[in-house]
């Protein structure tokens, strides 16, 4: 752990977002199921897209690093009886990988660390029983999980508002089953962005995924990956932070987005035009500009990742904003509902949590504060940009946790002007 004290300064200049941390997940994956050789560049190494390259290694996909491109030789034979995967604290690679490792007979250990022992993963586990794959979760505090057995195509009934990554593993796995299936979407459909993330992957290598009305997705089996060169768009999860500081008075222009891009997270341009900031198109980029932050009703169904740094945002908004439909930023990296609020608390907010939503009185400054990052990389980027806005200096506990999703992210405060240090 690194604790670091920033001192508050507006950040200014030019920067290229990261690549997209979901299409990076989903490329890898698809290029080590294809038979041939696939070419992904644009990566940005992160301990999440280290533990998906690992695991479809693990797998069988044997995968080259030249610089920030992976060459992926997928022709692999799943099920090769003992497996061990080890998830970290991804749980894209968790989720994206326990249907594929038992697509033929297979024993598979997951393991991991942190929290991601404690998300839920009941919607597999049903899926086990109907089928008789045996599973054996040795903790329940830690991941550390062992499953046995073989999937078939089926009917396969899936909740729609537990997490969007259930429904992508197994779009990823049914076409390589033997007979077709139907995944049955038994409540309200929430991050559909990552569906639409996940379909379009598999459009470019190859499957194809019919008669999908997000009420239910009709899988052909027996269905062959193809090779695939791809190259990762910038992530508009990663450009909020940027975009969020924008409207709190930074001067940033993102200099790599894609404006037609279908990442869920794009929703973070309606976002700002709601809270009213402009978004202006410049030869170098774009960038977000304010006269006067407006309170807003924001709907975190379809964008929780959003919401840490759509909370600071509405800290200094005019008026009353209200987080809603946000449950599921309870079983993220930390509970991110309740973590939000204690943070605008301990900066001077009055921010009220609530089971499935927040609601925060604006204010015209954050104060200084020793805060938590909880050890969840989105809370520790959303505190340093709230960091630009406080009247005095903000110390977060841990820097090292934004590893997790965007290495770099500290060194590119830097390079905007932003000033911290150890302690």
């Amino acid at each position: 752990m690194t604790k670091i004290t920033i001192t508050p300064k507006k950040l200014h200049g030019t920067i290229q977002v990261p690549p997209s941390k979901s299409l990076a997940h989903r490329a890898i994956i698809c290029a080590s199921l294809a038979p041939g050789m696939s070419r992904i560049s644009g990566i940005d190494y992160s301990e999440d897209i280290e533990a998906t390259i690992e695991g479809m290694k693990a797998l069988g996909a044997i995968i080259k690093q030249e610089g920030d491109t992976l060459i992926i030789d997928g022709s692999l034979t799943l099920g090769l009886g003992r497996v061990q995967i080890d998830a970290h604290e991804s749980g894209s690679t968790l989720r994206f990988l326990m249907p594929l490792s038992v697509v033929n007979f297979s024993r598979v250990r997951f393991v991991g660390k942190g929290k991601l022992g404690q998300r839920p993963l009941d919607v597999y586990y049903n899926i086990f029983d109907k089928q008789n794959i045996a599973y054996l979760k040795k903790d329940a505090e830690h991941l550390d999980l062992l499953l046995n057995g073989e999937l078939h195509s089926d009917i396969f009934e899936v909740p729609g508002n537990v997490s969007s990554q259930f429904i992508s593993g197994l779009l990823f796995t049914l076409p390589l089953l033997k007979g077709d299936s139907i995944i049955k979407i038994t409540t309200p459909l929430e991050s559909k962005g990552y569906i639409d993330l996940t379909l379009d992957m598999l459009e470019r290598f190859g499957i194809e995924v019919i008669n999908h009305d997000y009420q239910a997705f009709q899988v052909r089996g027996g269905q062959n990956y193809k090779p695939c060169d791809y190259e990762v768009e910038a992530d508009f999860s990663q450009a909020a932070f940027y975009l969020v500081a924008d409207l709190l008075g930074s001067d940033i222009t993102l200099s790599n987005l894609n404006m037609h891009s279908s990442q869920g997270d794009r929703a973070i341009l309606d976002i700002m035009e709601q809270m009213g900031g402009e978004i202006v198109e410049t030869n170098e980029g774009i960038k977000v500009v304010c006269d006067e932050i407006k309170a807003a009703t924001i709907d975190a169904s379809q964008c929780p990742d959003l919401m840490p740094v759509v909370s600071i945002a509405c800290g200094l908004a005019k008026g009353t904003s209200h987080i809603i439909n946000a449950g599921r930023l309870r079983i993220k990296e930390c509970d991110r509902l309740k973590a939000s609020v204690e943070v605008l608390n301990e900066t001077g907010i009055q921010a009220i949590e609530e089971p499935e939503s927040m609601t925060i009185e604006g204010n015209d400054h954050y104060k200084s504060a020793s805060v938590s990052s909880y050890n969840d990389h989105r809370m520790c980027m959303a505190e340093a940009i709230l960091s630009t806005c406080a009247d005095g200096e903000i110390i977060i506990d841990d820097k090292d946790c934004v590893k997790k999703s965007y290495p770099g992210f500290f060194e590119d405060f830097e390079s905007l002007g932003g000033e911290y240090h150890e302690c």
